[in-house]
């Protein structure tokens, strides 16, 4: 069936890259509803993909996704008009999204899919008014999946049963979508939302304190309102090889200007992430411009990360959006 025939009155739009529509972060996930469904939240990289003259692949900030030319060479079987909204993830032996697999996706591309959750623009029809059920209908009749494109599963069930699954997998969390709600894009409304379970979650690279092959250390934060807080040094989680490859990239981002609003420290705390003033002198500080993906074991309740780990850079969110988000503590 024509998409025209069934929705006749849907305005005409052009394919080409929108902004993604945006999870807000809770605490805790709503009562059970029947207005309510369950995904899995994966552990890759966001990405819209477009088909208008041939298919490409962009980032939530529209950088093209050139790297990952399996997933754009499947992407010629869509819709001529269409766009795509989907995640890139890289699986394990084990079938679950491992985000370090990802930044290696040049040596381990057979492990790399598109899972595809909606459908704002199909055959140059604007669908972003549609109910997300609507869309999801007409995701499942239009877009011709593939080992490389594949739609992601949703779940009707209690939160605690979609928590204890998740948990027990290993899971980065749940995302849970309001069943009418619309496209809103570039926006974060609420009628997506997403709950963390396991400890870890991107966060801005502000500066570096120096050492061997380029820095020691990764001195990142998050944003509250339009202000950058420190959070952590992150030392752990690094190879020679990656250290030296990060530190080209941050060398273009030095700044004389300290970006963090709660630096110096009065006194040092008992994880050692305090940055006194005697060791501010000693940091290299960057434009808030790169973002990290970094795991850690707990808050403190100086708001600071114990235990901090780099897993990857994560150049395909937009600095100004990352914020605090507190785990399940479950």
């Amino acid at each position: 069936m024509s998409l025209i025939l069934r929705h006749g009155g849907l305005a005409k739009r052009r394919a080409e890259f929108i902004e993604p529509m945006e999870c807000a972060p809770v605490t805790k996930l709503p009562a059970d509803s029947p207005q309510w469904f369950y995904e899995i939240k994966l552990d890759g990289y966001r990405a819209i993909a477009v088909k208008s003259g041939g298919a490409k692949l962009f980032s939530r900030r529209r950088k093209p996704f050139a790297q990952y030319p399996q997933i754009i060479e499947a992407l010629a079987t869509i819709p001529e008009g269409t766009v795509l909204d989907g995640e890139i993830v890289a699986l394990d032996d084990e079938g679950r999204p491992n985000f370090n697999l990802l930044q290696h996706s040049r040596t381990e591309g057979r492990r790399v899919c598109y899972f595809v959750f909606d459908l704002p623009i199909c055959e140059n029809r604007d669908l972003t008014e549609l109910p997300l059920t609507e869309r999801r209908e007409l995701l499942s009749r239009f877009v011709e999946l593939s080992p490389r494109i594949r739609m992601l599963d949703q779940f009707e069930a209690s939160a605690a049963d979609i928590i204890a699954a998740v948990r027990k997998q290993k899971l980065e969390g749940v995302v849970a979508k309001r069943k009418d709600s619309r496209y809103e894009s570039g926006r974060r409304s609420g009628s997506w939302i997403k709950y963390r379970v396991n400890h870890g979650q991107e966060f801005v690279i502000g500066g570096y304190m120096p050492g061997p092959h380029g820095f020691d250390s990764l001195i990142v934060g998050y944003y509250r309102g339009k202000d950058l807080v420190y959070v952590a040094r992150v030392r752990n989680g690094f190879v020679p090889m990656q250290r030296r490859q990060i530190f080209r990239k941050l060398q273009r981002l030095v700044s004389p200007t300290m970006p963090f609003v709660n630096l110096p420290d009065s006194h040092e705390s008992r994880w050692g992430e305090s940055l006194t003033a005697e060791k501010l002198k000693k940091c290299i500080w960057l434009r808030p411009e790169a973002v990290a993906q970094i795991e850690f074991l707990e808050w403190t309740g100086a708001d600071r990360l114990r235990h901090s780990k780099f897993a990857g850079l994560r150049e395909d969110k937009d600095p100004r959006r990352v914020v605090k988000e507190r785990a399940d503590q479950a």
